[in-house]
């Protein structure tokens, strides 16, 4: 009997990380639909996207010493709950406004339930070889939400409406809610849990300040103005965070974690991960579509070889960790980001598909190298009792470099294709900005690859 709780505590980890990973991607390839059924413009767009990535990172940190205050599991299967409520509130959304509202849901949802995953996995698995099978396991499911979140996106698009792709949500949350009800064993730590409610409001009121001003930048118009007074609040109120969090008795980011090496440099491409990586779903989204002019369902499956390589290879990767360092497969994973990226930047609307497919595909294997890698390194280096806190960590710069991705690549996307519009025509101006954003993301993996290189070993 215990065997199968163990087995349903995996389906369970791995379906709630599907959820929400099958969210972003399935979001992504509607976004051209959305536009035209919303009336919004590309900062709607990318508030689509952000109002999830917004609230998810804001409210991340909270996970771990929510979780260790009243119990992982309790606090997993509110995820779940909440995650399926919030996809039903984007699906009778008839307005921008009310889809924000949903996504917000989500996004909060997803704070409970992204991080909750790893220490539930880590804890089950104590050893470490078995572990690092079952992250990447865990990693590999996540890969496959990517590759059928387009593939689901663009039939259903195509043959029900924009409002499907939440629904799908429902019977799945459903199944992990049975699942992590049966299968999960309640674990707390209630001696280490943080309690920091003002660390929280300020993280919240920083990222989203940020978040907005960086968006606002890319805008034409009167939105612009707003740009400035929001990044000067941003900037006040991530200097306030940090001096409650050095000062707080039971923080909810606990600074001297960071005097660890490993744990600082680790984190840190966390954050570009997210920050490259995974906000380049949104752009690839729109290049297929908006560039070279494919349908939705179309577009889905030509970013199948990304997602399949990275399931791919995340499901080798605990074979993989037997025989190479985890520092050399991280350094791997993000220097091949890098060089993939900045091959998209030669990316233009008539360039065939062969080559749009490699890239694809290639990133795909940087990825499924570098996501397990990062969190096995990161879980690594604290002790168990901070399993939850260091997950809710990685999991939180991760979301916010991506939600800083689509808001700083968006803008600088708008930007160049605004200043070329008149010369160059809609599709090329486009295409300019396409190019100049991910030169900028290739840049970034490349830059963090390099400290990586002196990780100490494991």
């Amino acid at each position: 009997m215990q065997r199968y709780r163990r087995a349903a505590l995996v389906a369970a980890a791995y379906l709630g990380t599907f959820l929400a990973s099958l969210d972003i991607s399935i979001v992504n390839v509607a976004l051209p639909t959305l536009q035209t059924a919303l009336a919004t413009d590309m900062a709607g767009l990318q508030w689509v996207v952000n109002a999830y990535a917004l609230c998810l990172s804001a409210c991340m940190l909270s996970a771990g010493p929510l979780g260790d205050r009243h119990g992982h599991k309790l606090i997993w299967l509110l995820g779940v709950a909440l995650f399926t409520a919030g996809s039903l509130l984007c699906a009778l959304a008839a307005s921008l406004p009310l889809l924000l509202a949903g996504r917000a849901v989500q996004g909060v949802a997803g704070a409970l339930l992204i991080p909750g995953a790893m220490p539930i996995l880590s804890h089950a698995f104590p050893d470490p070889r078995e572990r690092a099978h079952v992250i990447g396991g865990w990693s590999a499911f996540s890969a496959l939400a990517l590759i059928l979140g387009p593939l689901l996106g663009g039939m259903l698009l195509e043959a029900t409406g924009w409002q499907s792709i939440f629904l799908i949500n429902l019977p799945l949350g459903l199944l992990a809610l049975l699942l992590g009800a049966w299968g999960i064993p309640e674990r707390r730590y209630h001696g280490q849990a943080a309690l920091d409610r003002t660390g929280q409001v300020l993280s919240i009121v920083w990222l989203g300040a940020l978040t907005y001003g960086l968006i606002a930048l890319g805008e034409s118009g009167h939105g612009r103005g707003y740009a400035w007074p929001a990044l000067a609040v941003a900037l006040l109120a991530f200097a306030a965070f940090l001096a409650v969090e050095a000062r707080a008795p039971r923080p909810l980011l606990p600074l001297r974690l960071f005097r660890d090496r490993t744990f600082a440099l680790v984190n840190l491409a966390s954050l570009v991960l997210g920050f490259a990586c995974y906000s380049s779903l949104f752009f690839f989204s729109l290049y297929l579509q908006q560039i070279q002019g494919w349908v939705a369902g179309a577009s889905g499956w030509r970013m199948l070889p990304q997602f399949a390589a990275m399931a791919i290879v995340s499901l080798c990767f605990g074979r993989l960790s037997r025989h190479v360092p985890l520092r050399r497969l991280m350094l791997g994973g993000y220097v091949l980001a890098g060089l993939v990226l900045l091959a998209a930047a030669a990316l233009a609307p008539q360039t065939p598909y062969a080559i749009v497919a490699a890239v694809f595909l290639l990133l795909g294997v940087a990825m499924g190298l570098a996501v397990p890698a990062t969190g096995l390194l990161a879980m690594a280096s604290v002790d168990g009792g901070r399993a939850a806190l260091a997950s809710a960590i990685l999991n939180a710069l991760r979301q916010a470099g991506m939600t800083l991705g689509v808001a700083v690549l968006g803008s600088v996307m708008n930007v160049r294709a605004a200043a070329l519009l008149e010369r160059a025509g809609q599709v090329a101006a486009l295409a300019a900005g396409f190019q100049l954003a991910m030169l900028l993301a290739g840049l970034a993996c490349l830059a963090v690859a390099l400290p990586l290189y002196w990780l100490p070993p494991e």
